[in-house]
């Protein structure tokens, strides 16, 4: 197509394009001008191939080309906005996901318990193991001093910062690495024998009252968001262990999907349990009113968790994306 060809070839569809541009910035359209856009939008895909096979890179094939881009908006949608999805994200994605977790959490949280139990009672029982994890001094210093120390050494900002990315990061941790099946076990273990260790020197120098005035303002809802992310990767793992219908990688996507909008959602509720460890478990009030404030905050967490996520649940809300989003799940053809 000489140069001349170009310009006859334009000006005889000259109008079509015109009028493909036109209906390309419309924002509402009829059904007859539906079907006109589609139209015109393949017709003036085909002008466009040809420009270019024959004439190559021009600027009457670039103005079509960006008609038809605007055009194809028009039919295929434009992503939505990234503050549109936050209310869904919250109001549904994050609660439903919670949600499916709450058994799997529950199973964590005694695993814990139990882990933490035994250590506790082991080392504050016997005296060689404890004698294992320093000198009766060492641990005297750690009993009257350095425990409560812990939580006021640093400025109550910084420190709530400092142990808010902490454990977030874990908590990121958990589900991401939890397709392996090994990260989580570990971690949890890990907790566990953190807490025991604590509980039990503290009960072997007699300050078990002293332990838990300070672990449960905070630890409460810190350690469940926790075994809640241990829980999100142990369900990631288990999709990878028995897909059923579904193959490994549908069953990995969707379950990765869904399952990690709790790490982003852990973030926020670590960022509440760091500002309690730092301003309210140091704090010089009586132990009822810190756990109060610790105990509401958990309340608060588990009723978004178990209530308001069962509704999203039950509503079909499975915690991942959307489905234009999310994209084709099989390809298929026909």
């Amino acid at each position: 197509m000489a140069a001349m060809d170009l310009d006859a070839y334009s000006a005889a569809h000259r109008q079509e394009w015109d009028r493909l541009d036109a209906l390309g910035k419309q924002r509402f359209f009829s059904g007859p001008e539906a079907d006109e856009l589609i139209d015109r939008y393949q017709a003036g895909a085909t002008q466009l191939s040809a420009i270019k096979t024959t004439a190559g890179s021009t600027l009457v094939g670039d103005r079509l080309s960006v008609s038809l881009s605007r055009a194809r908006l028009r039919f295929t949608g434009a992503s939505a906005n990234v503050l549109s999805s936050v209310p869904r994200f919250f109001v549904l994605a994050l609660p439903a996901a919670l949600y499916r977790v709450r058994w799997v959490t529950l199973a964590v949280a005694v695993a814990t318990v139990v882990i933490a139990t035994l250590y506790a009672v082991w080392i504050a029982g016997n005296p060689q193991v404890l004698a294992n994890l320093g000198t009766d001094a060492q641990l005297k210093q750690y009993v009257e001093d350095d425990f409560v120390a812990y939580y006021s050494n640093n400025p109550a900002a910084s420190f709530a910062g400092q142990v808010w990315t902490n454990n977030a990061w874990i908590a990121a941790q958990c589900v991401a690495f939890g397709i392996s099946g090994v990260w989580v076990p570990y971690i949890i273990v890990t907790n566990a024998q953190g807490v025991g260790q604590a509980a039990g020197v503290m009960f072997a120098y007699g300050k078990g009252d002293v332990f838990f005035e300070y672990i449960l303002p905070h630890g409460m809802l810190e350690l469940t968001a926790v075994f809640v992310a241990a829980a999100a990767g142990l369900r990631i793992f288990w999709a990878w262990v028995a897909p059923g219908s579904r193959t490994r990688g549908q069953a990995l996507a969707e379950e990765g999907r869904a399952l990690f909008t709790i790490a982003i959602g852990l973030v926020i509720v670590l960022f509440v349990s760091g500002l309690v460890e730092g301003f309210v478990t140091p704090a010089p009030w009586p132990w009822a009113v810190k756990m109060i404030i610790g105990g509401g905050a958990l309340a608060a967490f588990l009723t978004y968790m178990c209530w308001w996520g069962g509704r999203a649940y039950r509503s079909g809300e499975r915690g991942d994306l959307a489905e234009f989003e999310a994209g084709a799940k099989r390809i298929v053809a026909g």
